[in-house]
């Protein structure tokens, strides 16, 4: 059984150190993370993530994101040119297994983060 304390005060958890973004596209954009739980079966996984304003490319071909906005502006764009959405502090955004696209942090930015993969069969 899961320590409930473990998801308390979501916007103080300690982070790792920032590092270079891997998808940026911006120069000198920077990301630093915390994994809080994962499933035994390794299927699932729940953090929270931050990174700094710039602009980076996102796939979700693998598993699915819930994403909780807990600080910090985005505008989220599906890579087909489909639509995209301004996020905020208390937005949840979903993102099904599947989803390709991109983010534009507007202010530094920190979200709680579960990551479904449905395994292949």
């Amino acid at each position: 059984m899961i320590d409930l304390r473990t998801f308390a005060d979501l916007a103080s958890v300690p982070l790792g150190e920032f590092a270079p973004k891997p998808t940026s596209l911006t120069e000198s954009q920077t990301e630093a993370s915390a994994l809080l739980w994962i499933s035994a079966d390794d299927q699932t996984k729940i953090g929270v993530w931050e990174c700094t304003p710039g602009r980076f490319t996102a796939d979700r071909t693998a598993a699915g994101e819930y994403c909780h906005i807990l600080f910090g502006r985005a505008t989220v764009t599906n890579s087909d040119g489909g639509g995209s959405r301004d996020i905020g502090p208390g937005d949840l955004l979903v993102l099904p297994q599947g989803w390709t696209g991109e983010w534009v942090i507007h202010d530094h930015m920190r979200k709680l983060f579960v990551i479904s993969a449905t395994p292949i069969e």
